[in-house]
């Protein structure tokens, strides 16, 4: 119980105190997902066109917790205005899982004119096969579709749908599936 305090405490100070992207916290009626992205290029001076995040999240259901750690390359697609993709891998793990996914995200920017907020529709996919996953662990698959608006600058609120498949040695559960909605600060 002391660690899932500590690591609560540590994202959110480590968000705030040295963010360069964002800080977030999503909810519904049964779960809530704490979550960072820092750009790590402001520490190493890099400044070529890709950006490279580092990813904290914490996922609080109603029977279990999952804690998850990535790193990603994020670029403009070329010849598809307002499209970014994202490839990376991140550790996720429960206390009895433990899975290294690869996984794509996929951002569009919707332009409207400067009356309307910029619209933003974001979907990732995660997988981990069997000679990525340890413990317990048989194999790991996540979705995620969400959209989000930027209400004010640098503050978007967003909804959207996650489905968390954790296949385990002795059965396979669904870890998570269901819709939420949250609130994003990006410094």
């Amino acid at each position: 119980m002391n660690f899932k305090k500590y690591f609560l405490t540590y994202i959110l100070s480590f968000g705030i105190l040295y963010a360069q992207s964002s800080v977030g916290i999503n909810i519904n009626k049964e779960d809530l997902e704490l979550e960072a992205s820092v750009d790590m290029n402001a520490f190493s001076y890099y400044s070529e066109s890709t950006t490279y995040m580092l990813d904290l999240a914490y996922l609080k259901t109603l029977n279990d917790s999952m804690t998850s750690i990535g790193i990603s390359g994020v670029n403009a697609l070329q010849g598809a205005s307002g499209v970014s993709l994202a490839l990376g891998a991140k550790i996720n793990f429960t206390t009895d899982f433990m899975a290294i996914p690869l996984f794509a995200k996929a951002t569009f920017n919707i332009p409207f004119n400067y009356t309307i907020p910029p619209l933003f529709i974001a979907t990732s996919i995660a997988y981990a096969p069997p000679v990525l996953s340890f413990r317990d662990a048989k194999s790991y698959t996540e979705l995620k579709v969400e959209g989000n608006v930027e209400i004010v600058p640098n503050i978007h609120l967003f909804t959207g749908f996650r489905s968390i498949d954790t296949d385990y040695n002795q059965a396979d559960k669904v870890f998570n599936d269901s819709i939420y909605g949250g609130m994003k600060l990006i410094f």
